[in-house]
């Protein structure tokens, strides 16, 4: 990642990068983004919401768009490894199929086993190890192997991937007041906010929401640095081991606020959402977990975004949650 700082992401980077991801052979999609009141999803507030549908994407997550960046950047037929419980493995692995590329994802054992299968089917090595080791296994794969590492969320390549996203938000919302994003490591997050926020929308206020039992970001910035945890949720791709220092720094400059939402809270939102034709998996429904349950301060009488940022969830997820 080099030495890149929160002051070197330009509105000049991000813009190339979209441009760099809207063009991209792995077909990114420019998701469709709908209000609230066109479904039947129930709403407690007098606030005009839109939903950005990232559980459309490519590959069924934002992830595909900080992928197809960051291997645009990449000398193609490379070997290389990442680590990932689950959605950047799924995209990585689809883009090493496209480009002919070798890699391997280390996942935690925590991660569905389901999801495992899928990004080796797509000729891509998988190696399941706990959460506390991942980095290790990276680096032992990085020394021993010869791989090139791809950080899944700090990586500015990545972030400036992801930042399209926030570009196709103001298209249909210019001046939205509030947009809650799910965050993990937080290379969603960093993206989006700085997009946003660098388009000139000084007054926007984002929000990044976290499960309780993996708050990396939000002890980060209680401690004013970038920290670990024994990261444990439902949201399994919510739970890195630490968060990410690019995304840190960016969201530090860029959001307002992280707010946390319990496991019980994304269960719901799952099954909410799911009563309301939209399938969407735990990690994917943090912020708008947040918005059902008044955790975003401050938003009736405003326009406010939620992403909901993937959809890779199996029936044998889904028979986990409540009717």
């Amino acid at each position: 990642m080099g030495d890149v700082s929160a002051d070197n992401i330009t509105i000049e980077m991000l813009k190339e990068a979209h441009e760099t991801v809207r063009c991209s052979p792995l077909d990114v999609i420019n998701t469709p983004i709908i209000r609230w009141c066109q479904t039947t999803l129930p709403l407690n507030t007098s606030s005009n919401i839109h939903i950005k549908l990232e559980n459309m994407q490519r590959t069924g997550s934002f992830k595909i768009r900080g992928v197809a960046n960051q291997f645009a950047k990449r000398l193609k037929g490379g070997h290389f490894v990442t680590m990932s419980a689950g959605n950047y493995g799924k995209s990585f692995a689809y883009a090493c199929k496209h480009y002919g590329s070798k890699g391997k994802v280390v996942m935690p054992e925590t991660a569905p086993i389901s999801r495992s299968i899928l990004i080796q089917s797509l000729g891509v090595e998988v190696e399941r190890v706990p959460t506390t080791h991942l980095i290790d296994v990276v680096n032992r794969s990085v020394q021993e192997d010869s791989m090139t590492f791809l950080h899944p969320y700090d990586d500015p390549d990545l972030i400036a991937g992801h930042a399209g996203l926030g570009f196709e938000i103001l298209e249909v919302v210019p001046y939205p007041d509030v947009v809650a994003v799910c965050c993990g490591g937080g290379g969603l997050l960093a993206g989006v906010a700085a997009a946003i926020k660098l388009s000139g929308c000084g007054d926007t206020k984002i929000y990044g929401v976290e499960p309780e039992g993996a708050c990396t970001m939000y002890k980060s910035f209680i401690e004013k640095k970038p920290v670990g945890m024994d990261a444990k949720s439902i949201a399994s791709g919510l739970a890195p081991p630490f968060a990410g220092s690019l995304p840190y720094e960016l969201c530090q400059k860029y959001v307002e606020n992280i707010v946390l939402v319990t496991d019980e809270e994304i269960k719901s939102a799952v099954s909410t959402l799911y009563k309301a034709g939209l399938v969407v998996e735990p990690s994917g429904t943090a912020a708008f977990a947040a918005i059902m349950n008044e955790k975003i301060p401050d938003i009736n009488g405003k326009n406010v975004v939620v992403i909901l940022s993937g959809g890779n969830i199996g029936k044998d997820e889904l028979s986990n949650f409540p009717d």
